[in-house]
């Protein structure tokens, strides 16, 4: 409980996310998965240097380079690849990381510019790519898109995109924080959908559940280019271990559940039919994540949260944003460990209590 209020380490339960795990209990089982590995020490170390090599072949690359973060990871790729063609700006969708979470970061610390592609309320089309007329060094992909509720291209949309932009001699970047979370959709292995993309970068908290961590992944020149970036923003730390043993347990726990958790968004996502005030989108999600927009009082809706917390042990909203209609409301929902481990009456049950007017 914190400020009077139950928060989810209170709750037995909950409709997205992870099971929760205490500082505690998350520093336990490290411990235990730690016995005999070795310790890094500015990025070498034989535990790291192999998670490295792993993920590297997952994604059918040459090489990747473990980072404290993928606001760290992005920004080099971003610059690596202006320094090498003498152009500055990069093309990506309005709602990416980099443009709207980062404090404009790639023009502070990299002089680099920003071309958006398409609309913010979109994803990015093929049309979109042929409309950009500035001479860019990348075009940075996010799947899924995070801002559009983990909305994905077609395949074969997304195939077009990436030969549209090679033709026009531009570098592909794959903003994959989530992209764990594509493969069931899109049917393909990690690698088929990395080889569309000459580099990539992926997240171990976003739907992985580790403590924090990150790498990016190219070719061996590429990330060796990218290791002396790391070093000059900082993110070479003396040592990496409790993140990487943390990203490594985490990944061997989830990496084959992605399919379970897609499944469970779209249980989730059946279950809000009978409220009409509430509209998702996607429907049904193309992944484990989608956006709720929730119609009416967001101080309602957050009490009653409270209530079914405290009822029912069932963690349903952490915070709702706001959106440009008045009243109405974003809830998103990423689903894992504890969506799969709900059943639909509990479900029922907290959606009811959501939705449904007391008294």
């Amino acid at each position: 409980m914190k400020d009077g209020l139950l928060t989810r380490a209170d709750c037995a339960h909950a409709i997205a996310g992870h099971a929760y795990a205490s500082p505690a209990d998350t520093l336990r089982a490290l411990a235990q998965r730690s016995a005999g590995a070795d310790r890094d020490l500015y990025g070498v170390g034989e535990t790291l240097n192999a998670f490295e090599r792993k993920i590297a072949k997952l994604f059918g690359k040459e090489a990747a380079v473990f980072m404290p973060s993928g606001t760290m990871a992005q920004q080099i790729a971003l610059r690596i690849v202006a320094d090498r063609t003498g152009r500055r700006a990069f093309a990506a969708h309005a709602t990416s990381h980099v443009v709207i979470h980062e404090q404009a970061g790639y023009a502070r610390l990299h002089d680099l510019a920003f071309v958006p592609a398409g609309t913010p309320v979109a994803l990015i089309s093929l049309a979109d790519i042929r409309a950009v007329a500035e001479p860019v060094a990348t075009l940075l992909l996010e799947l899924p898109q995070r801002e559009l509720g983990g909305e994905l291209s077609t395949w074969d949309e997304l195939v077009a995109i990436a030969g549209e932009a090679r033709g026009r001699g531009w570098h592909l970047h794959l903003d994959g924080a989530r992209v764990w979370e594509c493969a069931p959709y899109y049917g393909k292995t990690y690698a088929e959908i990395a080889a569309l993309f000459d580099t990539v970068y992926v997240s171990f908290y976003k739907g992985i559940g580790a403590i924090s961590g990150a790498m990016l992944i190219g070719s061996q020149a590429f990330i060796d280019e990218a290791k002396v970036w790391q070093r000059r923003h900082g993110g070479n730390l003396y040592s990496l271990f409790p993140y990487v043993f943390s990203a490594e347990q985490s990944f061997d726990e989830r990496i084959g559940r992605m399919a379970d958790y897609w499944q469970a968004a779209q249980r989730v996502a059946k279950a809000f039919a009978p409220y009409p005030d509430v509209t998702l989108r996607p429907s049904p999600p193309v992944t484990n994540m989608f956006h709720a927009f929730l119609r009416g009082s967001a101080q309602t809706y957050l009490e009653r949260a409270q209530r079914i917390a405290a009822e029912r042990e069932i963690w349903t909203i952490n915070k709702l944003a706001p959106t440009p209609t008045p009243g109405v409301f974003t809830w998103e929902i990423s689903c894992g460990d504890a969506t799969v481990a709900l059943n639909d009456a509990q479900l029922a049950a907290a959606l009811d209590g959501l939705f449904t007017p007391v008294g």
